[in-house]
C-alpha cells in the first residue's frame, strides 16, 4: 500500500470519521483520503475487504504504510501524536490541562449516548428547535459543564477549550455540528465556542466536502434514531 491512507465515511454523516480526519489534517502529514459511502450497495463487500478487516469493517481506519493499521479515532489521534510530538501539539503542554483534555476526550469517546442516538450528525441540514428528551438535556448539562471548566481554567488565551486547537476540540467537533443542526439550546459561551470550531479551516474544508457530496442516507435525514456512525 505504501504511504498513509485514511478511509472515512460520508462527510455529511460520519462523526467518527470527522474526528480521525481532523487528526490527520492537524498532523501535517501527507495522506490519501478514501471515502467509502456508508450503506450503499457495495458497503457489505467493502466491509469484508482486507483493508477493513482489522477494524471490523468500521471507519475511520488509518493505514500507515503497509504494516501499521490504526482504527478508532482516539487511537488515530494518539498514533499521530507519537509521530509528530516534536512539532505538532495534539494535547496541551501544561500537565494539568493535558490530563483534563485527555479525560474529556475519553468521556466523549464513551459517553453522551442519548445525544448521539437521538441527534445524528448531518452537516447539510439545520432543523428548527424542537423539544428534547430528559436524557439529552442531562447530557447537554454535563457537556456544557466540562466545557466551561476547561475554558475557565485553561482556555482564556484562545478560542478553544484549552486555548489552542487540540485533540479535545477534535473529539467534540461532531457534537458542535449536532448543536447547530438541531438548534439545541446553547449558553452564550457555548455559542462562541461552537462558532470558533465551525470556522476552523479544517472544519470549513470538511463542511465544504460534505456539501459537495451527492449521497443521501434517509435514516440520517429524518432527525430520528440509529445514530451509530
Amino acid at each position: 500500500m505504501g504511504g498513509m491512507k485514511l478511509f472515512i465515511g460520508n462527510k455529511a454523516y460520519s462523526s467518527w470519521s470527522l474526528r480521525g480526519w481532523l487528526a490527520v489534517k492537524h498532523s501535517g502529514l501527507s495522506f490519501e483520503e478514501v471515502t467509502v459511502p456508508l450503506y450503499d450497495e457495495n458497503w457489505s463487500r467493502r466491509r469484508e475487504g482486507d483493508e477493513f478487516a482489522p477494524s471490523g469493517g468500521k471507519v475511520p481506519i488509518l493505514w500507515d504504510g503497509d504494516d501499521i493499521v490504526v482504527w478508532d479515532s482516539l487511537a488515530i489521534i494518539e498514533h499521530l501524536n507519537d509521530l509528530t510530538q516534536n512539532n505538532r501539539a495534539f494535547w496541551p503542554s501544561d500537565t494539568g490541562a493535558r490530563a483534563m483534555a485527555r479525560s474529556m476526550a475519553a468521556e466523549m469517546h464513551s459517553s453522551f449516548a442519548a445525544l448521539r442516538r437521538e441527534h445524528s450528525m448531518n452537516i447539510r441540514r439545520i432543523y428548527p428547535a424542537a423539544p428534547i428528551s430528559a436524557d439529552v438535556t442531562a447530557e447537554l448539562e454535563r457537556l456544557y459543564q466540562i466545557w466551561l471548566q476547561a475554558r475557565a481554567r485553561y482556555g482564556q488565551n484562545g478560542d478553544f477549550l484549552f486555548g489552542d486547537w487540540s485533540a479535545a476540540d477534535m473529539m467534540f467537533a461532531p457534537v458542535v455540528t449536532r448543536l447547530i443542526t438541531y438548534s439545541l439550546p446553547m449558553p452564550r459561551f457555548v455559542q462562541a465556542y461552537a462558532m470558533a470550531v465551525i470556522q476552523h479551516p479544517h472544519m470549513q474544508e470538511w463542511i465544504g466536502g460534505a456539501q459537495a457530496e451527492d449521497w443521501v442516507i434517509e435514516r440520517y435525514e429524518d432527525g430520528a434514531t440509529d445514530r451509530s456512525v
